[in-house]
């Protein structure tokens, strides 16, 4: 028996929450573990049956025993009421015989109990611990489920900030160029004016001659007015 509960004792002793907090693939690493504990679940009941079973039959073998001796002491009292002392010596003789074997009965019986005892309570606490790593295993995937979906919109984030910063840079080159374009437009602006004064000029020197005549006319229309005392 001390080698079954040796055996098992790493079992009884495992902390899963400690399991759960250390492992780097959570879902992966629980499924194998549940595996693994529903395999140790199986040998522990094949074990506690084993135990209970002997603890049976030790108590059976005990009420025996104890039936015997109850026996032995009313055929002795029989037999003295019968007058027949020597047939209850013979009964009380096989009474301390059994009495002697109920201490050794009894001794195999409490072991066998006390096994018994040990094995059903790691039973219980593996179907426990394998309940609740089943609970906290869909809690881990539902997790992890959320984590998963966060780590993929963190990936998009990165993306449309770097396709922000890319606008910017367009922005920027946008800018340079309509600077370029205005400062063409400005030069292009300049460049009419110029010439529009060029052809200004050149007409201007075509109407010098007329510009002339006129004059002429106002230094006639001047002497005339003389002549007839209208400039008075």
């Amino acid at each position: 028996m001390a080698g079954i509960l040796n055996r098992f004792k790493d079992i009884m002793s495992s902390n899963i929450n400690a399991l759960l907090d250390k492992v780097e693939d959570p879902q992966k690493m629980i499924d194998q573990y549940l595996r693994n504990l529903e395999s140790d679940l199986g040998k522990v009941k094949a074990e506690t049956a084993a135990v209970m079973a002997e603890e049976t039959r030790s108590k059976r073998e005990l009420n025996e025993c104890t039936d015997s001796i109850n026996k032995m002491q009313n055929y002795a009292e029989k037999a003295l009421l019968a007058g027949n002392e020597a047939d209850a010596r013979i009964f009380l003789e096989k009474k301390e015989e059994l009495s002697k074997k109920l201490v050794s009965i009894q001794q195999t019986y409490d072991i066998a109990k006390e096994n018994s005892t040990k094995m059903r309570s790691m039973h219980d606490k593996l179907v426990k611990d394998i309940g609740e790593l089943n609970a906290r295993r869909n809690e881990l995937k539902a997790k992890m489920a959320i984590a998963q979906t966060q780590e993929k919109l963190n990936k998009i984030g990165s993306s449309v900030n770097g396709a922000m910063g890319n606008m910017s840079k367009f922005d920027e080159m946008e800018a340079k160029i309509n600077k370029r374009l205005d400062t063409a437009n400005a030069m292009a602006e300049l460049n009419s004016s110029n010439q529009g004064e060029n052809i200004d000029d050149l007409m201007a020197k075509y109407d010098e001659p007329g510009n002339s005549s006129s004059s002429e006319l106002d230094d006639e229309i001047a002497k005339l007015k003389a002549k007839l005392g209208l400039d008075k």
